[in-house]
């Protein structure tokens, strides 16, 4: 093979070199460069804010408008217009745009709160003067709706008894057909479960009310009770309670199951010392979820308990009060001491629910696996 022949004359690399030693050098930078970007300074967002308020304020002064809601939308457009108009020149459309997301975002939030906030300070406000150790200890008994005095201590005996009788209903059935739903579960009769149950949790309260009202007070004749609304409210719960288990029992690791399995412990150990005991945690949040669901539900007692302004500790006998009831028929009767005790009554139920949410959380947190770092 013969050597390959090196042309003569000056190089590409060469001509690199002289180049390099050659050029003058670049001159120095004018300044600072930086690569972060514009941003609107942290206090730039709270004065937009002080300025959209005052002008809202002052146009709805000079324009004689007498809603204060109405100052407030002003307010809200001109900063939502503002903040894009400014984020637009200084940080870029992009910028601005992920700005408006997040204010509308935020302003969801906010949509959503404030009739929640408003309830609970409306409630907190009218019925904190009315709450006392003699309002908690007294029932109706006697007392006439114009009347000062009286209590509802036959109405939380009332909601305490029908809520437990529920729940001494709807918890077996309801966790043992979600243990059979998710372990043993299979074909057209899982399916058409599971289709039940989807559709008993979107009936409306009043049906259950009247199922049981045809069926355990017409057909068979029984009277009006706390053990008829805790049917109806029975039948509330136990959707809640099939849907919630039947999901907390899915997360289950499958590893868990054939580990048990594979040392010769039976399917029914299994789910009973190893299943249940894993998904206690939700299951447990679950059951008081649906507790404080059936605790605030007024159209079947209505229906099946009556109403009674004694006390009636036989909740299998004759007319029962709920606290739902009582708010209920203290406010049709339209006088101010009536009222009264309907505010004071709502803010004692608020405060049942509210318990059994936190204990629900509680529990749920003491139950729950505990995770390493």
């Amino acid at each position: 093979m013969s050597p390959r022949i090196r042309p003569e004359g000056p190089h590409r690399g060469d001509d690199a070199v002289n180049d390099r030693t050659t050029a003058a050098p670049a001159p120095a930078l004018a300044g600072r460069v930086t690569l972060r970007p514009a941003r609107l300074p942290r206090w730039g967002i709270g004065a937009l804010a002080v300025g959209s308020l005052a002008f809202g304020v002052a146009v709805g002064l000079v324009g004689g408008l007498d809603s204060r809601a109405q100052w407030g939308l002003i307010a809200a457009l001109v900063f939502v217009a503002a903040t894009f108009w400014l984020s637009s020149v200084i940080e870029g459309r992009r910028y601005a745009a992920d700005r408006m997301a997040a204010i509308l975002v935020w302003a969801c939030f906010v949509v959503a709160v404030l009739p929640l906030a408003s309830l609970v300070w409306e409630t907190v406000a009218r019925g904190l003067p009315g709450v006392d150790w003699y309002f908690l200890t007294h029932s109706m008994n006697g007392v006439l709706s114009w009347q000062a005095g009286g209590g509802i201590y036959h109405a939380i005996l009332g909601t305490v008894q029908q809520v437990l009788l529920a729940s001494l209903i709807a918890l077996p059935l309801g966790l043992l057909t979600a243990v059979y739903l998710v372990e043993y579960g299979r074909g057209r009769l899982a399916r058409a479960i599971t289709f039940f149950v989807d559709v008993m949790t979107g009936i409306p309260s009043i049906v259950a009310g009247l199922f049981i009202l045809s069926l355990w007070i017409m057909m068979l004749d029984f009277g009006y009770s706390g053990f008829a609304g805790a049917m109806a409210l029975a039948i509330l719960m136990m959707p809640i309670v099939v849907r919630s288990t039947e999901e907390m029992l899915k997360l289950v690791p499958n590893e868990l199951r054939e580990a048990s399995l594979a040392m010769g412990v039976p399917k029914w150990r299994t789910i009973l010392k190893v299943v249940l005991p894993t998904a206690i945690g939700g299951i447990t949040t679950g059951v008081m979820l649906a507790l404080a669901r059936i605790a605030g539900e007024t159209a079947p007692i209505i229906l099946l308990v009556f109403g009674n302004s004694m006390i009636n500790a036989n909740a299998f006998e004759g007319a029962q009060s709920s606290l739902p009831l009582y708010v209920y028929e203290q406010w049709a009767y339209g006088t101010e001491e009536a009222y009264d005790r309907a505010w004071a009554a709502a803010l004692v139920l608020i405060a049942f629910v509210m318990i059994l949410n936190l204990v629900a959380r509680g529990i749920a947190r003491w139950k729950a696996p505990k995770t390493g770092r």
